[in-house]
């Protein structure tokens, strides 16, 4: 059978590793403005100089390939995307897909207006224990789930302002709040749910007094409301005073509860509590990886493109 062409655009080469890794697509040309980033990405990947871009456009053009994976600066994500599905290109783009709703909104005209597939890169949502909690929660276990939170507190000042330079950068412009999926993709994916009411509040700047841009923002909060009538709370912070950083989730259903404690020590551990088998909650492991993973997050993208399935929306529909 026919492998899947890919081309990546941006700097890492971690997603080309892993669509050359998987027996049903490969890596056949990279894109990046940076010379030094590109010709690293080359050497990694084996490329001829002939398959290395650094024009965007030029890359779409003369590359001829199935799926573009976008980890590009969030900036860039929506219009590149675009670009490629008006090409025919089916895109995997990190998150967050776009940083306007009216960018939001011209990506889902171009899906629409193309037929080809778009897809969130969410990585929280393979995550091992996030995985085993699906089945937990679609098992019936904790009964109906009426309330979760989610929580990424991860300390990046550096990737705000330059510390020696003082340079701002891109995420500087960013409000922590958006940075959002990596919570909200995860439980969305548990409940099999959607947002149709948020709210938001936060915007003191203590951490950083200095620095008048959204990206300096101490904490922020958001409460949504679900299609199914759930409630979740998540709380981001990209400055705040903490270590280790950690991603934390906690689901109250009506049979019982599940959260990763650990996390905020940095451990891989939480505890479990279900009325019809424990006494008390139990502690549980949480590990991040598989042990016995394979190419799950690879092989469920290339599964749906070749078979023109519709693909699974993180947090819409």
């Amino acid at each position: 059978m026919k492998k899947l062409r890919v081309g990546h655009v941006g700097g890492r080469s971690v997603y080309p590793r892993l669509f050359n890794a998987h027996p049903r697509t490969e890596t056949v040309a990279v894109c990046d403005i940076n010379p030094v980033a590109l010709e690293n990405m080359r050497a990694t990947l084996g490329l001829s100089k002939s398959q290395c871009f650094l024009d965007y456009d030029e890359f779409l053009r003369k590359a001829d390939l199935d799926i573009v994976v976008i980890a590009t600066p969030i900036p860039f994500h929506a219009e590149q995307a675009i670009k490629a599905m008006e090409n025919g290109v089916h895109v995997l783009s990190e998150v967050t897909a776009a940083n306007r709703i009216e960018d939001c909104e011209r990506l889902v005209r171009t899906v629409k207006k193309t037929g080809v597939k778009y897809m969130l890169a969410e990585n929280m949502c393979y995550f091992h224990f996030i995985r085993e909690w699906t089945k937990i929660v679609h098992e019936g276990r904790l009964g109906r789930i009426y309330y979760a939170e989610g929580e990424y507190i991860h300390q990046v000042r550096d990737l705000i302002r330059d510390p020696v330079t003082g340079e701002l950068k891109w995420r500087a412009y960013r409000p922590p709040i958006h940075y959002i999926s990596h919570s909200l993709g995860p439980l969305l994916m548990m409940l099999d749910d959607r947002v149709v009411k948020a709210t938001g509040a936060g915007k003191e700047r203590y951490t950083m007094p200095d620095l008048e841009t959204v990206g300096a923002i101490d904490m922020q909060v958001a409460l949504f409301k679900t299609e199914k009538g759930a409630t979740i709370k998540i709380l981001r912070s990209q400055v705040v005073a903490r270590e280790p950083p950690f991603h934390y989730f906690v689901l109250y259903g009506s049979k019982g509860c599940i959260e990763n404690t650990g996390f905020r020590l940095g451990e891989e551990w939480g505890v479990m509590y279900v009325e019809d088998e424990d006494e008390a909650v139990r502690r549980i492991e949480c590990p991040i990886s598989n042990p016995e993973a394979g190419s799950e997050k690879v092989g469920s993208w290339d599964k749906r493109v070749l078979s023109g399935q519709r693909l699974r929306r993180s947090y819409s529909k």
